[in-house]
């Protein structure tokens, strides 16, 4: 009698175990699955939850993927109505102990889409970075919770940097970058940064700094971070690029320098042929310097940036006393950007050089000095077409009008003001390549 009791039970709640399965996938009060569904979907769509879960629990619990006499059915779209009735219900719920019911449950869907559909039926991106939120709205009732936020943030990131860092202006890469490092995540964090960073604006970038400074203890520590991050992508140019400007900061040139190499080698672009001009010409080393100027002004990718690399070419020749050079990239820039006045103030720079050239080993002559007329000419064009140089100008009107012909000197050769005096071989044959014209003052 007693077996026969005991099997009775044991019968007994199998039966209510195998019905209370059945109900979880079946809709309720034994209504036809369409209309079900669409019993659920009034209330979602009223916002009235309770009603909602009530008639669509079934949805999860089964994971239908089609519903008979309900062509349109989407699961994934009646999944996430399921996670918004089950979270914004426990948003209602002041018992705790309902609360976190509600939410382990809406948190039990998020985890039957990633482990029971394929990648193919739902928007893995969207899920993750739900979830995410989930996590992160809910941080004060789940244990964790930012941690989690974080991990779902990460791989959301990883099926799209692009739009992940985008989305509200950075705002979730933020948040995945500050929980990293709270935890002490420093070369997981830095790794993100470096990914996300060619997407980021100026506000998001700014943040970057900021957390490399936080992260790092020294600039040495960020040296060898990046050294390492070279040596697992070596052809990464973003990586190679931030490691030789840090190079630069600390006044670690050669190495600095076999960057900029590497650089030039992996993308002879416009940025890192300038780059390689640039390190030659702070090392005086003219030749490099006119070489990759002059492959720079080719690559140039406007008129902007071409009048510029010319003056730079200009500036180079001037400095190694190569003037008509010097003055033909002069005019080039001139010719570029008519109303910018840094050319027209190389050029009167070129032409007081040809002064400093022509009477070397000699007295300087009346004639010598009718030159700077010419300078300043040049100086007066410099300030008209652009007055942001007015300073520059006014400063050097101050070194070169004092050695102008005095008032004797144009009384002894027979100058008038007005005249046009011509700056060429007339006036000493080592003035023929200049062939302008100036008038007395």
């Amino acid at each position: 009698m007693k077996k026969l009791l005991v099997l009775t039970v044991i019968l007994f709640l199998s039966s209510s175990a195998a019905l209370q399965a059945q109900s979880e996938v079946t809709p309720p009060d034994g209504l036809p699955e369409a209309a079900a569904y669409s019993i659920f979907y009034e209330n979602y769509k009223n916002e009235n939850y309770e009603s909602a879960i009530r008639y669509g629990r079934w949805i999860w619990r089964g994971m239908p993927q089609t519903i008979e006499g309900y062509s349109r059915f989407e699961l994934e779209k009646n999944l996430n109505r399921l996670v918004t009735s089950y979270s914004e219900l426990a948003k209602e719920k002041e018992d705790p102990t309902l609360r976190s019911a509600y939410l382990d449950t809406t948190n039990m869907i998020f985890e039957k889409v990633f482990t029971e559909l394929d990648s193919g039926q739902y928007d893995e991106f969207n899920w993750h970075l739900d979830r995410g939120r989930f996590f992160q709205e809910n941080s004060n009732f789940i244990d964790n919770a930012m941690t989690k936020a974080a991990e779902e943030y990460q791989k959301a990131f990883d099926l799209n940097p692009e739009e992940f860092t985008k989305l509200a202006d950075g705002y979730y890469v933020q948040v995945m970058v500050q929980q990293m490092s709270s935890e002490g995540m420093k070369d997981q964090a830095l790794n993100y940064i470096d990914k996300a960073s060619p997407y980021a604006g100026d506000k998001l970038s700014s943040f970057f700094d900021s957390q490399r400074n936080q992260l790092f203890d020294s600039p040495e520590e960020r040296i060898n971070f990046l050294e390492e991050q070279m040596q697992q992508n070596p052809e990464d140019v973003e990586i190679i690029s931030e490691l030789r400007d840090m190079y630069e900061q600390q006044d670690m040139q050669d190495k600095a320098q076999q960057l900029n190499e590497k650089l030039y080698e992996i993308d002879p672009s416009y940025e890192n042929t300038v780059a390689l001009a640039e390190f030659a010409v702070n090392n005086a080393n003219t030749s490099n310097a006119v070489k990759y100027l002059k492959e720079a002004l080719k690559k140039s990718p406007n008129d902007d940036e071409r009048a510029r690399t010319a003056l730079k070419l200009s500036e180079t020749y001037l400095n190694s006393g190569q003037l008509q050079d010097a003055r033909r990239y002069a005019q080039q820039a001139a010719n570029l950007d008519s109303d910018w006045g840094r050319p027209y103030i190389q050029i009167a720079s070129i032409y007081a050089q040809a002064v400093g050239q022509c009477t070397s080993g000699r007295k300087m002559t009346r004639d010598d000095k009718v030159v700077y007329w010419l300078v300043l000419d040049y100086l007066d064009k410099a300030r008209r077409v652009d007055s942001q140089v007015s300073n520059t100008v006014q400063r050097q009107y101050q070194s070169y009008q004092p050695v102008t012909p005095t008032t004797e000197e144009k009384f002894f050769k027979g100058w008038e003001k007005g005249d046009k005096i011509a700056i060429d071989g007339t006036l000493n044959s080592c003035y023929s390549w200049i062939g302008e014209t100036t008038t007395v003052r």
